[in-house]
């Protein structure tokens, strides 16, 4: 599934392609059809992403609410627009770009108070400007739950997903199933100082590279990671292979149905 710097980066792609633009929207799938009915002709004002939700703002308070869950998929392009290829959702166009979505999990028109309620269950963002992470470090200091599962409650962490979760924990010396509870507001503000920069530097670059500069192929004179995910990191999928800091074997676990990935050696803290 699409992590949030994913959804950020969509976000301003849709708008540089389309705000301020009357577009004409489509369902050539047929399953969107009512919606892309209300929208067809209406000016695009803005674009916003929360975590792993995207919305296009309409003209007239008509929000279109998008969640790409795990098969989710955007392609853009310029005229012609070609001919729909597969289950094409949502179809999105003006006369200078083209835009297909497939396979999300949601794709739905929302009215005002409906975004409000779905951004109410939502956690504190990293990539938002009004994010508070005093507000997700109140849920984290009483819980008893696995800090890793904290990041990946979208309740508490809007954004974060499996590669950013198991990877600020590694660079924060922290065991994933350390209690939320034993974490330090000090140690939090830390973890959340780091997760916003990783994520912001994938808003930039579109992959997750999580290794420090004396950690890449270049430095320590390695192969390239080859994933189908991209991006250098220092934990998730390597399972068994050594640790790029102290050589010990990366280890892995479940934990309610996710793959942990750890260093025994490096995140053998049991206090925050």
């Amino acid at each position: 599934m699409p992590e949030g710097h994913t959804i950020h980066r969509l976000a301003a792609r849709h708008r540089a392609l389309f705000a301020g633009r009357a577009v004409r929207v489509a369902s050539p799938q047929g399953r969107f059809a009512a919606g892309a009915a209300r929208l067809d002709g209406l000016t695009l004002i803005d674009t916003e992403a929360y975590g792993k939700h995207l919305f296009h703002h309409f003209e007239g308070a008509a929000t279109l609410h998008v969640h790409l869950g795990l098969y989710g998929k955007f392609a853009d392009g310029e005229p012609p627009v070609p001919a729909p290829v597969g289950q094409v959702r949502m179809r999105m166009a003006d006369e200078r770009h083209w835009l297909e979505l497939r396979g999300p999990t949601a794709c739905e028109v929302l009215d005002p108070g409906l975004v409000a309620a779905l951004r109410a269950r939502l956690g504190q963002d990293p990539l938002r400007d009004d994010a508070d992470p005093r507000i997700a470090y109140a849920r984290i200091a009483t819980a008893t739950r696995p800090l890793f599962a904290l990041l990946m409650d979208q309740a508490i962490v809007a954004g974060c997903g499996l590669i950013y979760a198991n990877e600020v924990l590694f660079r924060a010396g922290l065991p994933p199933t350390i209690p939320g509870r034993l974490i330090g507001a000090q140690r939090w503000d830390e973890l959340w100082s780091d997760l916003r920069a990783l994520m912001k530097e994938g808003v930039l670059s579109g992959r997750i590279d999580t290794v420090h500069t004396a950690h890449t192929p270049e430095a320590m004179r390695r192969a390239p990671r080859v994933d189908r995910h991209g991006g250098e990191v220092y934990v998730y999928r390597r399972p068994g292979q050594p640790c790029l800091v102290c050589g010990t074997p990366i280890a892995r676990g479940p934990l309610a149905g996710r793959n942990l990935y750890w260093c025994p050696a490096c995140q053998a803290s049991a206090a925050g």
